[in-house]
């Protein structure tokens, strides 16, 4: 799945630049630590805005398309802010089969986003991923850290009016 950029407008604080340049000024001799310093950023913003990876392309003195290529190729670095809740659905094989898919659409449609998505409050972000090692749940998806197994799509305005939706 290819990963969307966000189209909500980066509220980067200056404290966080601060942060993220004293990590670039730390790191900027020596390229191998790219990948560290983009660590780095993301556990400051909570994913890489394009704003930031300008930063690190710009601090580090690499091309933004070699930033933006680390950032896209690996699973681990976000290009869309989480919500306050993060919603993960398992599209897995077992998952799939038993309904996932139906589940990720009707998320989708209660929340008005699509995947890798967060909502324009910033309370919901949505994800779909490959398994989360609950098959015999299946279909599973989660919220934060609460696991929620053997539902259907009728059951998920239920569950998203626990978190305020």
């Amino acid at each position: 799945m290819q990963k969307k950029i966000s189209t909500l407008p980066f509220k980067g604080t200056p404290e966080q630049e601060k942060q993220l340049k004293a990590i670039i000024e730390a790191n900027k001799d020596d390229e191998s630590n790219l990948m560290k310093v983009m660590q780095d950023a993301q556990g400051i913003y909570g994913y890489l805005p394009i704003e930031v990876q300008k930063m690190i392309a710009e601090g580090m003195d690499v091309p933004l398309e070699k930033v933006y290529g680390v950032a896209t190729f690996y699973a681990q670095f976000a290009l869309s802010p989480k919500g306050e809740y993060n919603i993960s659905v398992c599209l897995g094989t077992a998952c799939y089969v038993k309904g996932s898919g139906d589940i990720f659409n009707k998320l989708s449609e209660k929340l008005g986003i699509g995947a890798e998505e967060c909502t324009e409050d910033g309370k919901f972000s949505l994800t779909a991923c490959r398994c989360i090692g609950a098959c015999g749940l299946a279909p599973v998806f989660t919220i934060n850290e609460d696991v929620y197994g053997r539902i259907g799509p009728d059951e998920v305005a239920g569950i998203l009016a626990k978190y305020g939706a």
